[in-house]
């Protein structure tokens, strides 16, 4: 069966699929200290997934199992995004929407897409605010992959708002507060972040720490810590390895809802980790092979999810390839196979 529903997804996906070229930008300089900055890509992505875990256009820690195994196949390109940079000297303001909303589109006539909101912020000298990446996260640690956001079961992956202070190495944050499966009415206190990152002509190192309040529904205040260790290391020529491991009372924070902060007036431990090496064939041609894992210890529930892929650069807007996996529910014992082809335009 397994190697029935390869055959399958290497014939729907054959075409090939995404890479990730060096993003191009438009800038308009205004005057000597006032410029814009446009970028963003379009997207368009071919995906088939066979299996008995539902179909998503993007594999979350939110899949859902089937009594029964379906196939889908889809074209779409929800991932298309638009970003614009204001500068100012030291002062810079940043946004960015997309149209992965999910919720917004119907297939049978016009699969309109609303746009959504992904980055808002204003940095100044060492003070950013607005919303961005969390702190917590080491954004150079995800792997390059076709299906939208990486292996999204082993790795931090978050955006909300915060203000956060910068000083070389040094981030410290005060972030959004969210009770995920509690009661979110008392979520009075921030979340409070700190992370140092070891760089150098080798890559870099990321060590962080999480500490937060935790609101239950009965009532309860529950405090909560975590910690992660992310990085991205050279290796040969220009291929690299990337890991993330986290533990702790970190709930939303890795694995995109795959656990909760809370189960019932209990605060969720979890374990998660994520590997990605990069090889690079050529210039243009490179592969990654990727592997997250993340388990909940209170809930019980573990989800995994592996990939590899073929990218290719045309130009260096321009970028195609081919990419394989597999979604688990491990607690379910349910899985599903699924191939991505995509194709990128950088603007």
């Amino acid at each position: 069966m397994f190697v029935s529903k390869i055959k399958k997804i290497a014939l729907v996906t054959s075409l090939a699929a995404m890479a990730t070229p060096a993003l191009a930008a438009y800038e308009i300089q205004l005057n000597d200290n006032d410029k814009l900055v446009f970028g963003g890509y379009i997207k368009a992505d071919v995906r088939y997934v066979d299996g008995d875990v539902a179909y998503q256009d993007q594999w979350t820690g939110g899949g859902k199992g089937l009594d029964e195994s379906a196939s889908q196949f889809r074209i779409f390109a929800n991932e298309t995004r638009f970003n614009t940079k204001y500068i100012h000297g030291d002062l810079v303001g940043f946004i960015e929407m997309d149209f992965f909303s999910g919720d917004a589109g119907n297939q049978v006539i016009s699969n309109s897409l609303r746009p959504r909101l992904r980055h808002a912020f204003v940095k100044y000298k060492n003070i950013t605010a607005g919303q961005t990446w969390s702190t917590f996260m080491n954004t150079s640690a995800i792997g390059e992959t076709a299906d939208f956001g990486s292996t999204m079961m082993g790795i931090s992956f978050i955006r909300q708002g915060q203000i956060r202070y910068t000083n070389g190495g040094l981030e410290l944050a005060m972030e959004n507060p969210e009770s995920f499966g509690g009661d979110t009415a008392n979520d009075k206190l921030p979340d409070l972040i700190a992370k140092y990152t070891f760089k150098g002509d080798w890559g870099n190192v990321s060590v962080a720490g999480l500490a937060r309040q935790l609101n239950t529904t009965g009532g309860e205040s529950e405090n909560a810590l975590g910690f992660s260790v992310a990085g991205r290391i050279n290796t040969f020529g220009k291929d690299d390895l990337r890991f993330q491991v986290h533990k702790g009372e970190l709930g939303r924070y890795v694995g995109t809802a795959a656990v909760k902060d809370l189960v019932g007036e209990e605060v969720e431990d979890t374990t998660a980790y994520n590997i990605a090496y990069r090889h690079f064939w050529n210039e243009t041609v490179r592969s990654t092979l990727i592997y997250g894992h993340i388990e909940g210890d209170v809930s019980g529930k573990e989800t995994s999810q592996w990939g590899v892929n073929l990218f290719k650069n045309f130009t260096k807007e321009l970028s195609m390839g081919l990419e394989v996996g597999n979604y688990s529910i491990d607690h379910e014992d349910k899985d599903s196979m699924y191939g991505q082809f995509s194709i990128r335009y950088a603007l």
